[in-house]
């Protein structure tokens, strides 16, 4: 027999979140997740997926799939440091070390595992953490399992960012302290002002740590938002997803190689949760090799982004200040959001609606995520789409 009181808090916040707007339901797919889906048997145009590259469905990569299966098999066994490291994995950590610029890279299970390691791994309860505001849920809840003090800075202000480093120093009460940011931001698109933040890091000698989830694969030519500012020597932390523009599944940490040899013998989900599978490691190590050799996917991708934002704008949508090919149309109200983005559905394109608490209140939009494997022909469908809805709902 299940808890009363359980039973209770679960039926009056569920009842509570459906009448706001904010319960969000799931769409199981029926196919891949390429620039078209087929959801409940019909077939949509695709802009909710962060497959930026088009690499999740690659065959190069599904080839390298079934190479690493047959020869190691489904998964690695054992944790890292037990047994569980395979060449397979030095590979891939050589080559994000190469990709980054860096000295050496770290693997993880996840993007959000990286965040819940590194951070904790280094800072305490003796040290402070500059918090963009917007930074990704990851990053909050990494903070706040390290106990250090957690200091929350005004989105992308430099100024707010130079008064409480230099207040923080001056204190005299951190051993350490560490400037947080997203390097794009996820729901916005804009792009952080690391060359800003950087030299306000070495004036109060603050750690510098940049969650490059957004920006590797899309900026600085596919190596990221660092290399896109040439600051690949000045920032302590890089972290990167091997499941967005790699097309895979799993995260890493890049940078000096104390700082990587530290985070293999102190980062709890390095020590204490099994290896990536085999299957991973190679498509991802394939993905990479691919983003090397070659610039083209990354032009094709910024190609559709810029002809999507200009068509969007074009209709008279609130896209926001995106740098990057992330593409919110900003429509406000929780319930007409989902409301869009339903009826956006019912037209055949698929653009999910994003509200509290992935955004603040007040601030729901659909988010658009064109990549490389759309064609002019899906995109100004789409927009024709969006052209019918808005007018429908009085939104543009």
């Amino acid at each position: 027999m299940s808890s009363k009181v359980l039973d209770a808090f679960l039926k009056v916040n569920l009842e509570d979140l459906r009448d706001k707007g904010l319960y969000n339901v799931i769409d199981p797919l029926q196919s891949p997740n390429g620039p078209m889906i087929t959801i409940n048997g019909k077939e949509l145009i695709n802009l909710s997926s962060n497959n930026y590259l088009g690499l999740a469905t690659d065959q190069r990569l599904k080839d390298a799939a079934f190479e690493a299966i047959n020869k190691y098999g489904v998964g690695a066994g054992a944790v890292r440091t037990i047994n569980g490291t395979l060449e397979l994995h030095v590979k891939l950590e050589e080559k994000l070390a190469e990709f980054k610029h860096t000295e050496a890279a770290i693997a993880y299970q996840s993007g959000f595992n990286c965040n819940m390691a590194a951070i904790s791994a280094v800072m305490d309860k003796n040290d402070a953490i500059l918090s963009d505001e917007l930074n990704h849920a990851s990053i909050i809840d990494g903070c706040r399992l390290s106990k250090a003090k957690i200091i929350r800075v005004n989105h992308s202000d430099m100024d707010d960012l130079r008064a409480k480093a230099k207040e923080a120093k001056e204190s005299g009460l951190y051993n350490k302290i560490m400037v947080i940011t997203d390097g794009v931001f996820s729901m916005d698109g804009d792009v952080a002002k690391l060359p800003e933040i950087v030299q306000i890091a070495e004036e109060f000698d603050l750690i510098t740590y940049v969650d490059d989830a957004h920006g590797s694969g899309v900026l600085g030519d596919g190596a990221g938002t660092v290399k896109h500012f040439g600051l690949s020597d000045k920032v302590d932390f890089q972290i990167g997803t091997l499941s967005k523009a790699i097309g895979v599944v799993g995260g890493y940490v890049a940078g000096k190689q104390e700082l990587i040899d530290w985070l293999k013998v102190r980062s709890r989900p390095f020590l204490f949760s099994t290896s990536l599978t085999p299957a991973d490691v190679a498509a991802s190590i394939r993905s990479i090799e691919i983003l090397m050799e070659s610039t083209e996917l990354n032009e094709r991708l910024w190609e559709n982004a810029n002809y999507l934002k200009k068509g969007l704008k074009d209709l008279g949508f609130d896209i926001g200040d995106s740098e990057t090919p992330i593409t919110p149309c900003i429509i406000g109200d929780e319930v007409k959001t989902q409301q869009f983005s339903k009826r956006l559905n019912e037209e055949g394109v698929y653009a999910k609606s994003i509200v509290f608490p992935t955004v603040p209140r007040g601030t729901g939009r659909v988010r658009n995520m064109p990549s490389a494997a759309h064609t002019k022909e899906m995109l100004d469908q789409a927009l024709e789409v969006y052209k019918k809805v808005g007018k429908e709902l009085d939104i543009i």
